[in-house]
């Protein structure tokens, strides 16, 4: 049932900030979704006179309408047949035999959240992929070392949508191309390449995820709380629960003994395998048009690809392990049944979060009217990439969606700044981006940040209140270098981004290294 779309002005604001207050007093983030929901689902009632079984339907219909999205369904398959994966690959021994191979070859906590941020820079292809992926394969390793869920999901989503943002063949890279307005002169792929250096949020997280990774003690506020209890007491018995209540079983499987560490790299090397292929073959690449292999990424659909990438490595786990009598065939099926179930708090979590998104942007126009506020203010010139900065965290955090943010700002801010300043239109452009991807990573009910915390078995609120105080601090640096960006813009691009990038890392360098000094002391 499609709805009629209102413009409900301030209250189109509501329902994400209910959902969000909600979730970060009571700490739980279905029931301050579902709030959050029917709050929207109130608002657009009174206003076009359906009543109080408005409240219903309008919830109803927009979640069925968000579940039958192709994509949206797409990436639930996914999720499951990840689930499956990672079930039978425990069952089959792969895990434990990687974790034992691991716990010998990785001597130090350090170089385990190396290897785990060096891995979710390896796999840019796609965010959804990279949460799953990485925190699929690093987490018994993690584990092991002491690392708490907490950074370990930390590390998965700090590299995950930064490093697909700025890889120029990547889903981010066709989503952003297409928002480009096709009238400035210059094409939507000149400027992401443009853009990369003068993203500042993503290229800072990255440097970020790495300093953490390798230096010692230099956690801060919750997080160092929560490394802390981990290094005393173990992951297991601080916070490796999922806001289901545990991982479906998957912990309590029984394990072959005869597993061997290519049971669990074999599955995965073919998940990202066969995931790039399918990527290929829904692009069209093979299709006879001539489509190059950007034009193909870009032509793509994550969700089908990503499902048929999952559905093939499940069959080549199949083939890996029944035949080899590592595992029985119910005993598979057994796996993939109760992995399934493993995925079922992610699922409805993120059913929630699309409900959410769509009343907010589909039926209250919730970003136009923001965007609105930011197109009739009259801003000095040289403000605007730290403006559109904010602007953009504030609208993907309270909608959830780097992407539906890129897809309201981007044309306003280009058109904008060819009107009033050319020279600002690349910078802004970055602006955008990094404003978009840091919002996403502070918002409870962003998809990303629901799948890093999946990935890493975190509960979900532990994911989002440690990884806060580390996104502002690397925003903080960002929104400096990007109000210096506006005045030296006129240097031209590249010497802005010498400028801007170098000036945006020594200020982020500094609070590194001061602030786990001044927590320590406080505590």
């Amino acid at each position: 049932m499609e709805s009629e779309m209102v413009h409900a002005g301030i209250w189109s604001v509501v329902p994400p900030f209910v959902a969000i207050v909600l979730s970060l007093i009571t700490k739980e983030v279905i029931f301050s979704l579902l709030i959050g929901i029917m709050s929207g689902a109130l608002i657009y009632s009174l206003l076009t006179g359906l009543g109080g079984i408005g409240i219903f339907t309008v919830t109803v219909d927009t979640m069925i309408s968000k579940l039958a999205d192709g994509d949206n369904a797409a990436m639930v398959v996914f999720l499951a047949l990840l689930g499956a994966l990672v079930a039978v690959v425990t069952r089959a021994g792969g895990s434990g035999a990687y974790g034992a191979w691991a716990a010998g070859k990785i001597k130090s906590r350090q170089s385990a959240g190396l290897l785990t941020a060096l891995l979710g820079l390896l796999i840019f292809i796609d965010d959804y992929f990279n949460c799953l992926t990485v925190g699929t394969v690093m987490r018994p390793v993690t584990d092991r070392h002491r690392i708490s869920r907490e950074k370990l999901a930390y590390l998965i989503d700090a590299t995950a949508a930064p490093v697909c943002v700025i890889a120029p063949i990547s889903s981010w890279a066709a989503s952003v191309i297409s928002y480009y307005p096709t009238e400035t002169g210059v094409t939507g792929m000149q400027a992401f390449a443009g853009s990369i250096p003068m993203n500042l949020y993503a290229v800072l997280s990255i440097f970020m995820v790495i300093w953490l990774a390798v230096r010692k003690n230099s956690d801060y506020g919750p997080m160092a709380a929560a490394q802390r209890r981990a290094e005393k007491t173990g992951v297991e018995e601080s916070s490796a629960l999922t806001d289901a209540g545990d991982n479906g079983g998957i912990d309590r499987l029984p394990a072959s003994a005869n597993g061997k560490v290519f049971d669990l790299i074999i599955p995965v090397v073919f998940l990202v395998i066969f995931s790039v292929l399918s990527m290929l073959w829904y692009g069209g690449y093979w299709d006879g048009s001539g489509k190059t292999l950007f034009d193909a990424f870009g032509d793509t659909s994550a969700g089908y690809a990503l499902a048929l990438g999952g559905f093939c490595a499940l069959g080549t786990a199949f083939l890996l392990f029944v035949p080899r009598k590592l595992i029985r065939f119910s005993e598979f099926f057994a796996g993939v049944g109760t992995g399934v179930k493993s995925m079922t708090s992610a699922i409805i979590i993120l059913t929630l979060a699309w409900t959410i998104s769509g009343i907010c942007r589909d039926l209250l126009f919730t970003g136009k009217y923001v965007a609105a506020l930011v197109e009739a203010s009259a801003m000095p010139v040289a403000l605007i990439p730290a403006i559109m900065f904010i602007i953009a965290a504030a609208l993907s955090f309270s909608t959830g969606t780097a992407w539906g943010t890129f897809g309201i700002l981007i044309p306003i801010t280009i058109n904008i700044c060819d009107i009033v300043a050319p020279h600002l239109s690349i910078i802004s452009l970055s602006a955008v981006m990094a404003g978009s991807v840091f919002g996403d990573h502070c918002s409870p009910i962003s998809d990303t940040t629901i799948l890093s915390s999946t990935g890493a078995r975190c509960y979900h609120i532990d994911h989002v209140s440690t990884q806060i105080p580390y996104a502002l601090t690397v925003a903080a640096a960002c929104f400096v270098g990007y109000l210096i960006a506006g005045f030296v813009a006129r240097l031209g691009l590249a010497l802005s981004a010498a400028i801007t990038l170098p000036v945006s890392l020594a200020l982020l360098i500094i609070a590194l290294v001061a602030l786990p000094k001044w927590w320590k002391n406080r505590n």
